[in-house]
């Protein structure tokens, strides 16, 4: 059993800024994917067990970056130029695979999500 747990959403203005974090019992490839209200699931952002690959769903547009600190088994999501449509659950995941995964059903474990709201 792999732990994830979440922390760092909030509440910003739209063009703000915020930064989430998924600590995970173990190294594995991370994804971060994103529910809002109504909608499916959608996937953000992948980056591989060392940090040095990462892949963004288009709507990104250069506005977040993933990262990650292996010493402590922690990604981060830092999401800057925030835009209301951004408002969502988000959720880190972790994956056994090594390649490229962008669909959930490809993620073995998740966190229990944090809310991110962009209202002013």
């Amino acid at each position: 059993q792999v732990d994830l747990v979440e922390w760092g959403g909030g509440v910003a203005q739209p063009g703000g800024s915020l930064t989430l974090s998924c600590a995970a019992s173990g190294r594995f490839a991370m994804g971060w994917f994103r529910q809002a209200s109504g909608k499916e699931r959608e996937f953000v952002v992948w980056i591989n067990w060392t940090g040095g690959g990462t892949v963004y769903a288009d709507f990104v547009e250069g506005r977040f970056t993933a990262s990650r600190d292996n010493d402590k088994n922690t990604v981060h999501l830092q999401m800057n130029s925030l835009k209301p449509e951004d408002t969502a659950v988000y959720y880190c995941a972790a994956t056994g695979r090594t390649t490229f995964a962008r669909t959930a059903d490809l993620f073995d474990y998740w966190g229990q999500g944090t809310q991110v709201t962009v209202s002013s």
